[in-house]
């Protein structure tokens, strides 16, 4: 199942985008991992904001706010056109949540962690990428 963190200085982000930069977020990773939009599916997408103390990020040239999002899939997940999908929208959401023009999206990393099968766990059992594909496709028939 996917997860996504956003780890990001304190007031960086506008009200309205901390309120809601999670949910967006999480939807940007399941439409690029190609999940069904069903609420099992969207449960199962975890999305973290880890907001820094003033000071704990800066550069070498600047303390302007730079933005980490980190996302965890299963190892074949993702090709390497729903990569690039990902990181351009997960890009343009942290900007918009931001407040901040496209022009500055240097400032925001992505970085995408394939986990190899069987090394994820949930619910007491070790999950597997090819059960994640057929109940994938299980749930898309249920909802045709």
């Amino acid at each position: 199942m996917p997860m996504i963190r956003l780890t990001t200085p304190t007031g960086a982000l506008t009200e309205e985008g901390r309120a809601s930069v999670q949910r967006e977020l999480a939807s940007v990773l399941l439409r690029w991992e190609g999940a069904p939009d069903t609420a099992f599916f969207r449960a199962q997408a975890w999305s973290y904001l880890t907001e820094l103390p003033h000071g704990a990020q800066v550069t070498a040239e600047d303390d302007a706010p730079r933005f980490l999002v980190e996302v965890t899939v299963p190892q074949g997940a993702l090709s390497e056109r729903r990569k690039a999908g990902l990181v351009e929208d997960a890009t343009r959401t942290v900007l918009n949540a931001a407040g901040l023009p496209q022009g500055e999206a240097l400032r925001v990393w992505v970085l995408i962690h394939e986990q190899p099968d069987g090394t994820w766990g949930a619910g007491g059992s070790v999950v597997r990428y090819a059960d994640l594909v057929a109940l994938a496709k299980k749930e898309a028939a249920t909802d045709a």
